[in-house]
């Protein structure tokens, strides 16, 4: 359940490693910034915003991210190409992680892209995404590969079977259109709300199985869309419910996750280390080891733990060579 026979693409973005079997690296946490109704928005026409403000969440991901050994980044939501450049710059002057522009519109999804590709940083740039409804997913893919391009997202779904199998086979279509030929290719498995993000978990099973790579996706597009839910529980029941979903995501098969505003990493983070040191030991029990990685948090916080469960394992294991 936890291991596959299929050997598994890691990749580096910047200095980040992405994927491999589950448990060996921490999943890569994506916030969003200058989403709709982001506090930190003054004017997004004139792309002005609060950036002491704006400073202070990124540090603020920056230490969970470090005591927790979580690898993370920011997502940045602009309308046009101008708006993502102010952002660019201001993120590049601000933090050495990577990042990644969210635009829905193509064609100024692609100027942006110019962009930083002018800057010279396509190493920390993560493109997202290549999708299914793109009219020309082959012109796109010869252009972004001629601005230097590394690093992609490939979103996968099927309007017409929108199971787990229809998010491979959308995967294939995509692959044949030339997809898969960057340094980088990571699978967004599509969640649509918070019930069917199960099928996006068992997508991520199938795509790592058959090809190995990275998979992973928006849950926070289930949990932030189910608005029902702070009339019923509350605002503390909505923030239980966007953990849980987080946490559940991370044990089951995800390298990366755009979790949602920048503003929810005090909870999302601890949820997802929690969630990660739980898959350790569910790792543990179904191949008696734990990845070396020393940056998972189950080496960071249960380091006395881990040694005892390990020695006992090397003493189970040669009682059991001798025949004892």
């Amino acid at each position: 359940m936890f291991r596959f026979s299929t050997p598994q693409k890691v990749y580096r973005i910047g200095s980040i490693p992405v994927g491999g079997q589950p448990g060996e690296n921490p999943p890569l946490l994506i916030a969003s910034m200058f989403h709709n109704k982001d506090r930190i928005l003054i004017d997004r026409k004139k792309a002005q915003f609060d950036r002491k403000r704006a400073t202070e969440l990124i540090r603020a991901q920056e230490a969970l991210s470090a005591s927790t050994g979580i690898p993370s980044m920011v997502a940045m939501v602009a309308n046009t190409p101008e708006e993502a450049q102010v952002y660019i710059d201001f993120y590049l002057e601000t933090t050495d992680m990577p990042f990644g522009i969210d635009m829905w519109v193509a064609e100024k999804r692609a100027k942006a892209t110019e962009y930083v590709a002018k800057l010279g940083v396509q190493d920390r740039f993560l493109y997202n995404s290549i999708t299914p409804w793109d009219r020309d997913i082959r012109g796109q893919v010869q252009r972004l590969k001629d601005l230097g391009i590394r690093h992609v997202v490939v979103q996968v779904f099927d309007d017409q079977d929108q199971s787990p199998m229809g998010r491979l086979r959308s995967l294939e279509r995509l692959l044949e259109e030339g997809a898969g030929s960057f340094d980088t290719v990571l699978v967004d498995t599509s969640v649509m709300n918070l019930p069917a993000t199960s099928f996006s978990l068992l997508a991520n099973r199938l795509v790592k199985e058959r090809y190995g790579y990275p998979a992973g996706g928006a849950y926070s597009n289930g949990t932030h869309m189910w608005k029902e839910c702070k009339e019923v529980w509350g605002l503390e029941g909505f923030r239980a419910m966007d953990a849980v979903a987080q946490g559940m995501a991370t044990a089951l098969w995800s390298d990366f996750n755009f979790y949602g505003p920048i503003v929810t990493a005090p909870r999302i983070f601890p949820a997802v280390a929690t969630a990660h040191i739980l898959l350790s030991t569910l790792v543990y029990n179904e191949t008696g080891s734990i990845p070396e990685n020393n940056t998972i948090p189950i080496r960071r916080y249960f380091s006395d733990f881990l040694q005892k469960l390990l020695e006992g394992g090397a003493r189970r294991k040669k009682s059991t060579e001798k025949g004892v």
